[in-house]
């Protein structure tokens, strides 16, 4: 289980980004609490979501798309320049 908090600078020293990750590997945000957070309010929200976590269902059109992506790039069909513009001479 790789579960974990993560807490970041969000403005400054006032503001704090508050990320949780399950034992799927999935982030939930907290939010973006302020310099008056405390631990114990951080842990409780944590312990809320790793006691609900429910692994996502696989979304079969991005696999789809990802994976149509790499079958161009083996094929060198898929060239992409600095702009993020394809050059593959079908435009």
């Amino acid at each position: 289980m790789s579960r974990k908090i993560d807490i970041t600078k969000y403005r400054g020293n006032t503001h704090y980004s508050v990320t949780v990750t399950d034992s799927y590997k999935q982030e939930h945000h907290i939010g973006y609490l302020d310099i008056n957070l405390t631990m114990e309010d951080i842990y409780f929200k944590a312990e809320e979501i790793w006691q609900n976590e429910v692994k996502c269902e696989k979304d079969l059109m991005a696999d789809a798309i990802e994976n149509m992506i790499a079958l161009e790039k083996i094929s060198g069909l898929h060239f992409t320049d600095s702009r993020g513009n394809h050059r593959d001479g079908l435009d």
